[in-house]
């Protein structure tokens, strides 16, 4: 592929490159390039919103170029800043250590594990010690760590901000010198960091690497970044079940930069069928997500029982069941007993809404369930479960 045709291809989606110019030069040297992505394993689970990432880096794999993948098992201890109004708290190293083996069984669903190095970052920063802590560290002002947007908030706001915090950026500056870094990826919010690996780079004689950032997949709610934190995160490990319904359930105007930033398909074909067939269309975006992670098999199989529940109104070929030998019951205390809700105020704002249905009719918080033999309670949108009466 040609370079222009190469960066044609690669700029979907993308929201910025730092600098078009130097990714043309190193591509013109017909070598592989060196491409990083870090990710501090904050969490157990991979979800979608990381998938934006680890797909651009797989075209750069299926294009001839390396991937160095750094697992920020030192930097995740310290806790990234970037978007925080306040200090995170510091896992402890067992959480990382467990969440670093999830991170490297997930992310080869996406990437070519052949054309994938995984490092982790206290290989190198260990050994740093304090003198090359201090080294790094003159290579950077305070005037210049307030400069960030998050930390001039805080500080205007006179919220306190670590010392940990502004070794942060140089941290992951510093990785990039490591691995000799050609080109980074990060999302939107990761600006300032990606832009101090450069700084970084040259300040230890490298040349300095290219930027290329991503927009932040917006999550269920439609309103937030997608985050485990925020509770509208669709994750790799979910059922293919779940994963279909709950893309399924995406406000339609999330659908065009879902279908961009998470497929292949040619964006003027899918504006189209958007437009004449919206439901077609999210349906055709929740089964080809499935299938990447899970087959196509499943992914039928989790639309048929999709449509069969939610389209014809019939109930699930499986559900959950809760026993019990209490016959009368004040819904709000079965449905957090079942584990329909995670609390019960929870379980009192969807009865509000008219979000539970016992045997297909909507019931209120004052209405009494009376058990004989068997129900089925719904909750919210995707949420079944058969009660049975003990005797």
């Amino acid at each position: 592929m040609e370079n222009k045709e190469f960066l044609s291809k690669l700029k979907r989606g993308i929201s910025e490159i730092i600098s078009e110019e130097e990714l043309l030069k190193k591509l013109s040297r017909k070598t592989p390039l060196r491409v990083k992505l870090g990710v501090d394993p904050t969490a157990p689970d991979l979800h979608l919103g990381h998938t934006v990432l680890l797909r651009k880096l797989r075209f750069f794999q299926d294009n001839g170029h390396k991937v160095i993948f750094i697992i920020g098992d030192l930097t995740a201890r310290i806790g990234d800043p970037s978007g925080q109004s306040k200090t995170r708290p510091m896992m402890s190293e067992k959480e990382i250590l467990e969440n670093s083996k999830t991170y490297q069984e997930q992310v080869f669903k996406i990437l070519d594990k052949e054309k994938t190095e995984v490092v982790y970052n206290s290989h190198w920063l260990y050994p740093l010690g304090l003198q090359g802590i201090l080294e790094l560290s003159k290579n950077v002002t305070v005037a210049q760590m307030l400069h960030r947007a998050d930390f001039k908030e805080r500080f205007k706001k006179d919220i306190d901000i670590t010392i940990l915090e502004f070794l942060y950026p140089l941290i992951q500056g510093y990785d990039s010198v490591a691995i000799k870094a050609d080109i980074e990826l990060g999302g939107t919010d990761q600006k300032f960091n990606l832009l101090m690996g450069r700084e970084i780079q040259r300040a230890y004689n490298q040349e300095p690497q290219v930027v290329i950032m991503m927009p932040l997949l917006i999550g269920t709610d439609g309103v937030k970044k997608m985050s485990k934190s925020y509770g509208n995160y669709i994750a790799l490990n979910d059922t293919p079940k779940d994963m279909y319904g709950k893309i399924m359930s995406l406000p339609d105007n999330l659908m065009l930069d879902y279908f961009e930033l998470l497929t292949d398909f040619d964006i003027n074909e899918i504006k189209k069928l958007i437009k004449n067939d919206p439901r077609a269309a999210k349906a055709k975006l929740a089964w080809t997500i499935t299938a990447q992670y899970h087959g196509e098999e499943q992914a039928t199989n989790a639309q048929k029982e999709f449509d069969r529940v939610f389209s014809k109104k019939e109930l699930p070929e499986e559900m959950p069941e809760f026993r019990t030998k209490q016959k009368e019951w004040l819904p709000v205390e079965l449905i957090f007993k079942a584990g329909l809700v995670s609390s019960k105020n929870e379980g009192r704002r969807l009865l509000a809404q008219g979000g539970v249905e016992l045997n297909g009719e909507k019931i209120s918080e004052q209405q009494k369930i009376s058990i004989d033999k068997e129900i089925v309670i719904k909750a919210g949108k995707r949420k079944f479960c058969k009660i049975i009466l003990e005797k």
